[in-house]
């Protein structure tokens, strides 16, 4: 008899793992298949097209994987909010391969050993500095611009911080050239969409003489050869640069109250290359290979304090184009560390 229970007991424990099963295997053709309009929705938004169906079936699985990223964030209680962007089908190295740009002169630890500039807002006093800045109403932010899969942020961030510049010190804004700098810039450390960095762009305008309009040399997203004759060099100059004292927020609101400045972050975290909206904050890397610009900074509704960001990923990312980065934090390299490298043209 005991042979006969226990075997009607496991006939029943395999039936009802079977169906337990089956309900799981049901349950995840029923996610995928959610998850596969999903990815067709997304494709259609973006105007994504694959080559074939094994391409598509690869680019499904990077799809899923980062959705479920991005779900788990927003999952939690946080000042920002995560989206499948245009970039949710790429694979974090693809990405950065693409998208940022951003080349240290040094590595990042040694930032502190870059070469010593003055800082003329040092002395500026605290009482002294507003408690929110916004350079869009002051007129020296041109509309959002779009990079592409061109690795040049570095020029679309220097040009951000020049533009800026040569708006406070000659009251028009001028929308400047990125693609002078990615054609001709190639004989430092820059070297167009392969990456490059800002105060190497902006010792290129100095030794140049000037940056031409955009409308004269319009951007183009690849690499190209310098034309000389568009170079025309007279829209806009500038004298040199500064490097704001690097791990300092206090600095770096000081001379952001002052200009536009260029500012380097880790911008392939995922937290970054997947923002939304709200104040983006939390622990995001501190590898920098990025290159965007603060023109402002603020303080939330909830009392957060935040730095306006403008990124180079035209306006369908985040909100509408641009970034809130929590500021002040404990740490001093800054949210995505945002404060080890920051830098300003002189007009």
């Amino acid at each position: 008899m005991a042979t006969h229970h226990s075997s009607a007991f496991l006939l029943a424990a395999i039936v009802a793992f079977a169906g337990a099963l089956s309900t799981a295997l049901a349950a995840r053709d029923l996610g995928d298949q959610a998850m596969v309009a999903r990815h067709d929705e997304w494709m259609a938004k973006y105007g994504r097209v694959y080559s074939d169906a094994a391409e598509k079936a690869r680019r499904f699985e990077v799809f899923k994987a980062n959705v479920v990223f991005i779900e788990s964030v927003n999952a939690g209680n946080h000042k920002f909010e995560l989206e499948a962007n245009q970039f949710a089908d790429l694979t974090d190295d693809e990405f950065r391969a693409t998208w940022t740009g951003y080349r240290p002169r040094r590595p990042a630890a040694a930032a502190s050993s870059r070469k010593a500039t003055g800082f003329r807002y040092a002395n500026v006093s605290l009482a002294d500095v507003p408690t929110s800045v916004d350079w869009r109403t002051k007129g020296a932010v041109t509309p959002i611009k779009d990079q592409g899969e061109c690795g040049c942020c570095w020029a679309f961030s220097a040009v951000a911080s020049m533009e800026g510049a040569v708006k406070i010190s000659t009251g028009k804004l001028v929308s400047l050239s990125e693609q002078e700098l990615v054609d001709c810039d190639v004989n430092g450390m820059d070297q167009g969409c392969e990456g490059g960095e800002m105060d190497d762009a902006f010792e290129f305008v100095v030794d140049n003489g000037g940056l031409t309009t955009e409308s004269k040399y319009p951007y183009t997203g690849s690499d190209g050869n310098c034309n000389s004759d568009e170079a025309k060099n007279d829209a806009a100059s500038i004298t040199g640069y500064e490097d704001v004292p690097a791990n300092d927020e206090t600095s770096l609101r000081k001379a952001v109250a002052n200009q536009p400045v260029s500012v380097a972050v880790d911008g392939g975290d995922n937290l970054f290359r997947f923002y939304k909206g709200g104040v983006l904050s939390g622990a995001c890397g501190t590898e920098l290979d990025h290159g965007i610009a603060a023109v402002g900074y603020g303080v939330a509704g909830d009392g957060t304090k935040f730095w306006l960001m403008k990124n180079s990923w035209g306006t369908s990312w985040g909100e509408a184009g641009y970034i809130r980065m929590e500021r002040d934090i404990a740490d001093d390299e800054g949210l995505c560390g945002l404060a080890m490298q920051p830098s300003y043209p002189t007009a």
